[in-house]
């Protein structure tokens, strides 16, 4: 570990003395660190941090009083005012209204995913004239009634209406309007029985959605076992109901030179190895503390 990554790790050890929090502070990453995660930053630190120029990340920490995160929600710079609209409460009441009336969009945007937004704000947002706005929405707000999934299954921006299609079941009459629309056919597969033309649709994106379908018959699964694209063959060898000697030769059909789709496919198949995760850091001693701020010259 280096040197920057002893500091962050020191600066949100528990129970550390206040005046080693404060000569921490002193370190941009070590304040960093500090501003995002410590529950027991005093006022003068939370100066301090203010000060040196981290209000961003002190904003996003939700252990900070409700008073300094209302103080922050005003502050001048839109990332100060997003990072504390992600997760703030309505303290004091109205704020979220505030934040919700904010010029910047990317302060919307983070607002949409805050979990203590209530319904009404939230369709406010559902209707906001930045997409962006309106994708949070959708991703964060899954039991939207139905006039707001409605309009949003319907949006004029196709990311929105796929990424409706994919968090809403949609009403029947607009299945067939989800069916006939390029951009969002292949995810309102997942709502209606497999058939043969779906199976040959010209959109591989389409006949990826069949073979992953929990009602495709074997007929159409051999079918898509012999497609040409190679995301709709792993497809089908991820499935748990594809015959083991189907699903060998159609391994041995996979075999790619680029990582990344190789990555991709296994771990689809659920046979990626992902690396174990790091050991915690160990507590430091105060006296091992101090020769760590000593070898910093904080």
């Amino acid at each position: 570990m280096n040197l920057d990554a002893e500091l962050s790790a020191l600066a949100v050890q528990e129970d550390l003395p206040a005046d080693l929090v404060w000569r921490l502070l002193q370190h941009p990453q070590a304040r960093r660190s500090a501003a995002l995660l410590r529950k027991d930053l005093t006022a003068e630190s939370i100066e301090e941090v203010i000060r040196l120029g981290s209000a961003r990340t002190l904003a996003a920490n939700a252990h900070v009083p409700a008073m300094v995160r209302a103080r922050l929600a005003e502050h001048p710079e839109p990332s100060v005012r997003a990072a504390v609209a992600a997760s703030v409460a309505d303290e004091p009441p109205g704020l979220l209204a505030r934040l919700a009336d904010d010029q910047d969009s990317c302060v919307r945007s983070f607002l949409a995913m805050n979990e203590h937004l209530p319904p009404d704000l939230l369709a406010v947002l559902a209707e906001d004239a930045e997409p962006s706005v309106r994708s949070n929405v959708v991703q964060y707000w899954r039991d939207a009634p139905e006039p707001v999934r409605r309009a949003l299954l319907t949006d004029s921006d196709p990311n929105i209406r796929r990424s409706a299609a994919s968090a809403y079941s949609p009403p029947a009459d607009l299945l067939p309007v989800l069916l006939a629309d390029p951009e969002t056919r292949a995810v309102a597969v997942r709502y209606v029985d497999p058939s043969p033309e779906l199976a040959r649709d010209p959109d591989s994106g389409v006949r990826r959605a069949v073979a992953a379908h929990p009602n495709l018959s074997a007929e159409l699964r051999d079918v898509l076992a012999q497609d040409v694209d190679v995301f709709v063959r792993n497809t089908i060898a991820a499935r748990p109901d594809t015959p083991s000697a189907l699903r060998e030769s159609l391994v041995a059909t996979l075999a790619t030179d680029d990582p990344l789709t190789e990555w991709s496919l296994s771990f689809q198949r659920n046979t990626h190895r992902c690396p174990p995760p790091a050991p915690a850091p160990p507590r430091l001693t105060r006296e091992q503390a101090e020769d760590l701020l000593a070898r910093a010259s904080l």
